[in-house]
């Protein structure tokens, strides 16, 4: 059984990858869908032709990621892609977050990610994929969204870590590093502020960073930039010091 795991699959770019990878790969037999909204999962069901394989879980409790580990280990499927398109995010300054929205950043972000590339590693066969997503935060500190930013920067070292030390086995590991994109997430990580205007005006469709993404994932690309902006703000980052460049932002 040939399938695809995705994290996050109850919104934003998860559900838009469980589609897109129904529409283009058709040697897919099951999509194993994770998240926390079990009426999206049942949602995400009536948009794709194949089985969804649907767990509402909460993947920053160890507890909750056993039965997913579980799941994997009782049925064997040939994982041909593990997407990691969970995430959580809050704006604001570190003195003003919570202690719970700091760490669960963390817990998101990073441990359940590396804890759910670990468990699906072993059934992935060769000629596979990895779709890490992390964020155009990845590539500088970000004074207002530091732990989020912070978090992001793990997910894109990781993942081109990994990428080198799975070549031999010829699995490929993309790092996704979109800049805003229209989905829920800055509704939950502005809690009721507002989006600063260069946020508004760099705003990326879902739909068009997930069809990027795959492209650059079957070029075997290790990191995918979407669109104009965020690749200009990469090559800024790359050759501007970035204490320079952190007197500049503004969230």
């Amino acid at each position: 059984m040939k399938i695809a795991v995705i994290t996050g699959a109850s919104s934003g770019m998860g559900w838009e990858c469980a589609i897109r990878l129904w529409e283009q790969f058709p040697g897919l037999d099951e999509i194993w869908a994770v998240g926390r909204r079990k009426e999206r999962l049942v949602k995400l069901e009536e948009k794709v032709n194949i089985p969804v394989r649907k767990f509402v879980l909460d993947l920053s409790q160890e507890k909750e990621r056993e039965i997913l580990k579980a799941e994997l280990e009782r049925l064997k499927p040939q994982v041909k892609f593990l997407v990691n398109a969970a995430g959580f995010g809050k704006i604001g300054n570190v003195c003003d977050l919570s202690e719970k929205d700091q760490s669960g950043m963390v817990q998101v972000n990073c441990t359940a990610l590396t804890a759910v590339t670990t468990m699906v590693l072993p059934f992935m066969s060769q000629n596979s994929r990895i779709l890490q997503f992390a964020s155009s935060a990845a590539f500088l500190p970000q004074p207002g969204f530091a732990v989020y930013a912070a978090s992001k920067a793990y997910v894109l070292s990781y993942s081109r870590a990994l990428a080198v030390e799975l070549k031999k086995k010829n699995i490929y590991v993309t790092a996704v590093c979109p800049g805003p994109v229209e989905t829920e997430f800055f509704g939950i990580a502005l809690d009721g502020g507002k989006l600063a205007p260069i946020k508004k005006l760099t705003m990326a469709e879902p739909k068009k960073v997930v069809k990027k993404a795959l492209m650059d994932s079957m070029k075997g690309k290790r990191i995918s930039v979407y669109g104009p902006w965020m690749k200009a703000f990469y090559v800024l980052c790359r050759i501007v010091p970035h204490e320079i460049l952190m007197g500049f932002i503004n969230w």
